[in-house]
C-alpha cells in the first residue's frame, strides 16, 4: 500500500509502531535536548519508512504532539501571562507572611 495515500493520522500512527523496538532510533530520540531536534530524528524516520510527514504535521499530530511537548516541557495550553495552569496556582495555599495562622486552635 502507498502511504501517500493514508491520512496523516494513519501515516503518524505507521511512525509510531515502526518506532516500538527501534534501538537506535529511541535512543537518538532520548538524547535530544529539546523538541526540535526530536522532530529532526522523527523526519528522518518518516523518510527512511517512506511516509511523507512533514515538520509541521509531526508537531501538530498527536502523540508525536506531545512528546514534543513533554521533552520541550511546554504547555499546551497557557492561561494569563504565558504560564502553565500548575505554575500560576503554585503559591496557592503558602503565606509570605512567615508561620501559618491557626484557625480556632485546630488548623
Amino acid at each position: 500500500m502507498n502511504p501517500a495515500s493514508l491520512s496523516v493520522v494513519q501515516r503518524v500512527n505507521a511512525l509510531v509502531k515502526a518506532l516500538n523496538g527501534a534501538k537506535r532510533t529511541n535512543e537518538a530520540l532520548a538524547r535530544c535536548g529539546n523538541g526540535e531536534e526530536m522532530l529532526d530524528v522523527l523526519l528522518a524516520a518518516s523518510a527512511k519508512l517512506g511516509l511523507g510527514l512533514s515538520r509541521q504535521q509531526l508537531a501538530n499530530t498527536p502523540p508525536i504532539r506531545d512528546w514534543v511537548w513533554w521533552k520541550n516541557k511546554e504547555a499546551l495550553l497557557t492561561i494569563g501571562d504565558n504560564k502553565p495552569r500548575y505554575q500560576q496556582d503554585g503559591g496557592q495555599g503558602a503565606s509570605d507572611e512567615g508561620p501559618r495562622k491557626r484557625f480556632l486552635g485546630l488548623f
